[in-house]
């Protein structure tokens, strides 16, 4: 890269610490322009990985800007493989911007969206798979969907990637020998051998790929919506889920007007709780937009926990809240069985509700949540994992390309099984090549590392 790249690397706003980041050619030069220390007479001279306290100084007006430490990376052994100075600023939105602004004055240009993650990608320092888990090690909402954005961030992916592209790789050297030397004896090469290869990259694959719904779970979390006719307890089970008191519960229907939204962590998942207004037929008109919300909320739900009322029995408002959710994920509660008076027994539900996996509880009492903490894991992941070893899908864009990876081994597969000659395998297999290529950015184009490091942010 020949221009030099700056750009504030922490949020703005009240803080101890700030620090700006400049990476490139010139780093090096502007740090000698604006950088004053005592015992240093240039940072160009400054040893690799080593820090230096001074001031930031604006060499037009020979005016000290901030007191800051400088630390110092020289190329490749740097995030980006450049060149690259750090300044650790006073943390305030006005000395960040000054010496940001004095900066750029004296050499640099203010860097892009992303634009360092590229940088490392560029110059060999991380593939895109790492690239891109450095977004969601920022972003990780719980532990568990941290360890997994920093086992990609450490390789783990992109050595499964590459596991499966080399046996791929040599599938493919040796069919495209025995295609050049039909009358050779290829060495480490059973024609026999042909069909299991493809099968074993397959199960690779598709082994990987089943990993995506859950990977997609821990890292964007899960949007849990909460519904069910007026005064049946949803705040209440709000309140008991954030373990503080969010939501106004009282006994007069209707209390919540608006959606309320939070997010907690369920043993390593993040569930975006959304609790809604009672759905009913009403003539209040800021109750009317709270039930057009919550109605609104249920098209992007991926779990529904509708409650019950054990002592007002089933009415025809919770068939009704039913008809909306019964096509999703879902869990029915039978709220309030510490009353005396219980008007739902359990052939009502089978009746209406013969489908779905149903609970019982008392908010008020808890009883019974720890049941439903556990269906709603179950809910979520059917079968029985072990997620402490596994390598995980976590991003749509590498679903996608896994997805075209199979269907293009699965075409490989079709075609041995058909008896055709070696030269359409090698087509097949080609393009699985590219779609695992394009997962860790050996067969990527611009347009999308431009789209990719566009949702980065500025400094990363």
């Amino acid at each position: 890269m020949e221009d030099t790249i700056a750009a504030i690397s922490t949020p703005i706003g009240t803080a101890g610490l700030g620090k700006i980041r400049v990476s490139g050619p010139r780093a090096f030069y502007i740090g000698d322009c604006i950088f004053k220390t005592r015992g240093l007479k240039k940072i160009s001279e400054a040893k690799n990985h080593t820090l230096h306290y001074g001031m930031v100084m604006d060499p037009q007006k020979n005016k000290i800007i901030d007191e800051v430490v400088v630390l110092v990376f020289r190329e490749p052994h740097s995030f980006t493989g450049e060149n690259v100075l750090e300044f650790d600023c006073h943390g305030g939105r006005l000395p960040l911007e000054k010496v940001l602004e004095v900066i750029l004055k004296n050499g640099a240009r203010m860097a892009e969206p992303g634009e360092f993650s590229r940088r490392a990608f560029i110059n060999g320092r991380l593939d895109l798979s790492q690239a891109e888990s450095i977004m969601e090690v920022i972003q990780a909402k719980t532990e568990r969907s941290l360890e997994i954005a920093v086992n990609h961030l450490q390789g783990d992916l992109s050595q499964k990637i590459e596991e499966i592209r080399q046996k791929t790789i040599d599938l493919l050297s040796h069919l495209e020998a025995s295609i050049d030397f039909p009358e050779d004896e290829i060495e480490n090469f059973d024609q026999k051998e042909v069909g299991p290869r493809i099968d074993e990259i397959r199960e690779d694959i598709k082994n990987l790929l089943a990993t995506s719904d859950r990977g997609k779970v821990y890292r964007e979390g899960l949007n849990t919506v909460i519904v069910g006719k007026p005064n049946v307890g949803k705040s209440s089970l709000l309140n008991y889920l954030l373990a503080e008191d969010r939501a106004i519960v009282t006994e007069i229907p209707g209390t919540t007007r608006d959606v309320i939204e939070e997010s907690i962590n369920l043993q390593g998942i993040p569930l975006n709780i959304i609790d809604t207004a009672g759905i009913r037929s009403t003539t209040d008109q800021v109750e009317k937009i709270g039930v057009k919300k919550a109605r609104s909320s249920l098209d992007r739900a991926d779990l529904v926990l509708m409650l019950l009322d054990v002592g007002q029995g089933i009415e025809e408002e919770d068939l009704e809240v039913y008809n909306l959710v019964k096509d999703k994920p879902l869990l029915i509660l039978i709220n309030k069985t510490d009353l005396r008076e219980d008007k739902i027994q359990q052939q009502d539900l089978e009746k209406h509700f013969s489908e779905h996996k149903k609970i019982w509880l008392s908010i008020k009492q808890q009883e019974g949540l720890e049941k439903l903490k556990e269906a709603i894991i179950d809910e979520i992941f059917t079968e029985q994992i072990n997620t402490d070893n596994e390598i995980m899908i976590t991003r749509m864009r590498h679903q996608e390309e896994l997805s075209d990876a199979l269907q293009s081994i699965n075409k490989a597969r079709k075609t041995k099984q058909k008896g055709l000659p070696h030269d359409f395998l090698t087509i097949d297999l080609k393009d699985c090549l590219t779609h695992l290529g394009k997962i860790t950015g050996q067969t990527v184009n611009e347009d999308i590392l431009d789209q990719i490091f566009s949702e980065f942010c500025l400094g990363k």
